[in-house]
């Protein structure tokens, strides 16, 4: 039954992975776990429902594309974007911070405001300050919240990451301000500083005397080597509570998180299982197929003979392979679909492995198939 306040339960770990529930109003979400990201109130080309019975407990939302579409004004018509997309489970909303960095053309920074955009749509200015991202992201009535933070692209200029904390720490404070004294929901803060341990642990360090819900890595999956992310893990996440959830942002592929929940990490997101599907790439137990090729024209085998969902184990690599290269919207969907729902199984078994205390055993048989 779901409890009527945010909490975290640490039950149990295997070396540094772990084992929890998040727990809130709209349901309980086991981790470590998977969020498919619905940036604009959809997993793009899966119904909702589908979704749902992928496993899915929780998925992304984010505040600014809600923003310009379709609107705070809108959202607040339907009390937020649960109902408006009929998904009635928790939804974690990214606080704009990423689009600061891969919109960075089309915006300037001002410690004291925000960013100040020309909106990618229509080409108006409008500011998202970190009051701003908060009352937007109130307005789509999400569960986890995220403080506004300054996400630099990949750069060994230590005088730039430190910039980024400066500011990322001063949004982080006024969010919170922003956020007040919610039980029922959870705000996030963003740990910066680049692939620098000790810029890391003192962004970090700074965001915990403030006190948020849980805290996220932020600024990795921008380009580093894998070896170099899981280094940066490994060497931070200890330092991170213990009580409350961990968030590796925008990560990723099945080794990633293999190799992230090995550190300690609790939660992910990623548009991989998604744009893969829309491409005819497909993620299995046996690794990475691509439906393309002209290999699969005449298998008569599913990608998965072991679920329903959507009868996904009725349809043939070869049907998939026909529909990929006619380019029929189908196909883009059933991947999609089957890669959601692969995703969720992997971290299921994730979870199965930690609880037996054998998490290395499936780590060490999978984390070179990816």
């Amino acid at each position: 039954m779901p409890k009527l306040q945010f909490s975290f339960e640490l039950i149990t770990q295997d070396e540094k992975a772990r084992l929890g529930k998040i727990f809130t109003p709209r349901g309980s979400i086991d981790t470590p776990a998977f969020m498919p990201v619905g940036t604009l109130g959809t997993v793009k080309g899966i119904f909702p429902e589908d979704v749902l019975e992928t496993g899915s407990q929780i998925i992304l939302g984010n505040t600014y594309h809600l923003m310009l579409r379709p609107g705070t004004e809108i959202l607040d018509q339907f009390g937020g974007l649960h109902d408006f997309m009929n998904w009635q489970k928790p939804i974690l909303t990214d606080s704009g911070g990423f689009q600061i960095m891969s919109l960075a053309r089309l915006n300037k920074i001002d410690i004291n405001i925000g960013a100040v955009f020309s909106s990618h749509v229509d080409g108006k200015k409008f500011v998202l300050s970190p009051e701003k991202s908060i009352q937007i992201q109130k307005s789509i009535n999400s569960d986890i919240m995220m403080v506004l933070d300054e996400c630099p692209k990949l750069t060994n200029d230590r005088d730039k990451l430190i910039s980024a904390i400066k500011i990322s720490t001063s949004w982080a404070k006024r969010c919170k301000i922003e956020f007040g004294n919610n039980k029922n929901k959870a705000l996030f803060g963003i740990v910066q500083g680049g692939l620098e341990k000790k810029l890391r642990l003192d962004s970090l360090e700074k965001l915990v005397s403030i006190g948020f819900d849980g805290y996220a890595m932020g600024g990795l999956a921008v380009g580093e080597k894998q070896e170099e992310m899981f280094s940066i893990l490994n060497n931070s996440v200890y330092y991170m509570p213990k009580d409350k959830p961990r968030y590796l942002m925008g990560v990723g592929t099945p080794s990633d998180i293999l190799g992230a929940v090995k550190s300690g990490i609790d939660m992910f997101d990623c548009v991989m299982p998604t744009r893969s599907g829309r491409t005819g790439l497909a993620f299995t137990w046996r690794g990475k197929v691509n439906l393309r090729n002209t290999k699969y024209k005449n298998d008569k085998s599913p990608l998965d003979t072991n679920t329903s969902v959507r009868n996904l184990n009725l349809y043939s690599k070869s049907y998939l392979n026909h529909l990929t290269k006619t380019n029929e919207i189908l196909a883009s969907m059933l991947i999609s679909l089957h890669n959601i729902n692969f995703y969720q199984q992997f971290m299921l078994e994730i979870r199965k492995e930690i609880k037996k205390g054998t998490f290395n055993n499936f780590y060490n048989k999978y984390i070179d198939m990816f």
